[in-house]
């Protein structure tokens, strides 16, 4: 397997990224000695909004200047491929389930709970899309009248379980203590994200711990939702819960019980991403891997698109 894993540039625009996507596609091929005629397909999960069917990258919010790149047809008439374009989570979902924790189940939901929070929904063995691709979109869900702002929305899902949310979390914990004449020691910190306010809650930060004891109550109650709508197998949920579960799982465990049907919640199990960093190299792959290749081993070329860029090359092969 090689990977290459390139910055943003943001003021350089899409032409500039894919260009280098270009390039090294080409470097990659040309390391592994793979003829371009052997190369089956070209992967690429990217966040949304985007439109998989004209492979269209609409205008994501970590992507400015990316509006309406036909990104499928740039890299179909340069190397003569198919180009598979999917929303992130979705193509997460389907790397999960193909390689990691969620294999061996008909009905998997995986939540990325990163930057923001999405869903991609496995449901009778099949990623679902809904009638026009916006099923997953579960940040959306208002848990809360008032309360942090995510996806639009003031007390959403992802208002409660995203890096972002957990710093606005912070910020209004730090200024309630602040104007009651106490002075946290995590206030003193230069900014407040999600990573800084972890790392504070694992030093055993009191205030740092209550942030992170209030993202899992209210990633319970979401979590509770998913049960009883979808009665899934297995709930797979990445990033900030994949490094923190500690932190959230006992709240949000809690919540589980007391708001979940308990025979919905007798089946499902939740567990961290297996594929961890790595999973959006892998999703770009099983993108390709779903549409070409399910039971061959095959040349493939895949890239993630996010605030940094990274192009990966590897063999598909039964994992």
């Amino acid at each position: 397997m090689k990977k290459v894993l390139f910055e943003t540039r943001r003021m350089g625009g899409p032409d500039e990224a894919i260009h280098r996507f270009i390039q090294t596609i080409q470097d990659m091929m040309d390391a592994y000695g793979v003829p371009q005629k052997e190369i089956v397909g070209i992967g690429i999960s990217c966040g949304g909004p985007l439109d998989r069917r004209e492979g269209l990258i609409l205008n994501p919010p970590n992507l400015p200047g990316w509006v309406n790149v036909p990104i499928c047809k740039m890299l179909g008439r340069r190397f003569g491929l198919p180009v598979v374009l999917e929303n992130d989570a979705n193509a997460c979902a389907l790397a999960e389930w193909k390689y990691g924790a969620g294999r061996g189940y008909s009905n998997v939901v995986f939540l990325t709970f990163g930057t923001g929070l999405g869903a991609g929904l496995i449901l009778d063995g099949r990623l679902y899309h809904g009638t026009n691709d916006m099923a997953g979109e579960v940040g959306h869900i208002r848990l809360t009248e008032c309360g942090p702002v995510g996806f639009g929305k003031m007390g959403s899902f992802e208002g409660y379980c995203s890096g972002g949310g957990i710093s606005q979390i912070a910020q209004m914990k730090v200024l309630e203590q602040v104007e009651r004449g106490m002075f946290p020691k995590l206030g003193e910190q230069e900014s407040l994200d999600a990573r800084q306010v972890a790392k504070a809650a694992q030093e055993g930060d009191t205030l740092a711990r209550d942030i992170f004891a209030m993202s899992g109550r209210y990633l319970g109650k979401g979590l509770s939702i998913l049960i009883d709508i979808l009665n899934p197998e297995i709930i797979i949920i990445g990033s900030v819960f994949e490094r923190n579960r500690d932190l959230l799982w006992p709240c949000a465990k809690e919540e589980i019980e007391k708001e979940s049907l308990a025979a919905s919640k007798a089946v499902c199990k939740v567990e961290p991403s297996m594929l961890g960093d790595q999973i959006g190299d892998y999703a770009a792959l099983a993108l390709v891997e779903e549409e070409y290749g399910a039971d061959r081993d095959i040349p493939a070329v895949a890239g993630k698109i996010s605030g940094a860029y990274s192009v990966q090359g590897r063999y598909l092969e039964s994992l």
